[in-house]
């Protein structure tokens, strides 16, 4: 087993917590990991992405080479296209339709999911809808984690156990409501998964 993660948003949309979340996952499951993070110019608002490599193997390199990623999975659509570039051909691209328009020359909507929609692995969340129907606006990290869970090669369960250990000192509350979103993101995913089929 060897994946490969692109995990791509703006600071403050919670890019780190799906990397842990992942990560606790990977070693609960006894497989090898390395990760690579970087930060924009700002703490909210500039781009921020991690390279995360999971692995039954060992692995020597903490970055994603280009044309060689299994998986983007991203937090706001134009920093998906940023690094559709490192995607594999038969790789998926799972992001959130929701744009930060942080930028003065943010392109318009119908533009990046065009040019989205030109790749044929894609799935498409209206995460930031999700979340609040599963009651916190700011899980829809989770909510995009649990979309890109089919393609992770991980039991489902670990990245529900990886939930209860990352989110568990802040109360059983906020973790079930993470789980909630975790499942509703899966949810999306199996539908674009089983219409494709």
């Amino acid at each position: 087993m060897k994946k490969d993660i692109i995990i791509s948003g703006v600071g403050g949309q919670g890019i780190l917590s799906i990397s842990a979340v992942i990560g606790m996952a990977a070693l609960d499951n006894n497989l090898y990991m390395k990760q690579a993070e970087t930060h924009g110019m700002s703490q909210r608002g500039g781009d921020v992405q991690s390279n995360l490599r999971v692995s039954s193997d060992p692995i020597y390199s903490d970055l994603i080479a280009k044309k060689t990623a299994d998986i983007i999975l991203s937090v706001e659509p134009m920093e998906a296209l940023r690094y559709m570039p490192f995607l594999s051909d038969q790789g998926w691209i799972v992001t959130n339709t929701t744009p930060f328009n942080n930028i003065p020359d943010y392109p318009s909507d119908e533009a990046v999911l065009t040019e989205l929609k030109s790749h044929k692995n894609l799935v498409l969340v209206d995460a930031d809808a999700i979340a609040k129907d599963c009651g916190s606006a700011r899980a829809s990290n989770i909510v995009m984690l649990g979309a890109a869970s089919p393609f992770l090669d991980m039991p489902f369960e670990v990245l529900e156990e990886g939930i209860r250990k990352i989110f568990g000192r802040k109360g059983d509350e906020i973790v079930n409501m993470n789980l909630k979103a975790l499942r509703a993101g899966k949810d999306v995913a199996d539908k674009v998964v089983a219409d494709t089929q």
